[in-house]
């Protein structure tokens, strides 16, 4: 094989890898895209659970008033009738 050949060859094969890695990249660029889509929408989900959150805490706040009044009542009542 001459000197020509061999030259021809090896740049050949550096096209290819260069191909090869062209392919690479952009696939890795699509999964970096789909793995920021999937991101959004988990740190969506997650504020829309810390959100129903928040009011999950305010209703048991709530009914914590109300329980604590209803026993101040009772206790009350029944200590005052002793």
């Amino acid at each position: 094989m001459d000197i020509l050949a061999k030259l021809n060859e090896k740049i050949e094969n550096l096209i290819k890898k260069y191909e090869s890695l062209q392919k690479e990249n952009e696939e890795l660029k699509q999964e970096l895209f789909n793995i920021k889509q999937s991101l959004e929408e988990k740190d969506s989900k997650l504020l829309e659970c810390q959100e129903q959150m928040s009011l999950k805490e305010l209703e048991l706040e709530e009914v914590l008033s109300k329980i604590e009044a209803i026993l101040g009542k009772w206790w009350k009542k029944d200590y005052l009738s002793l």
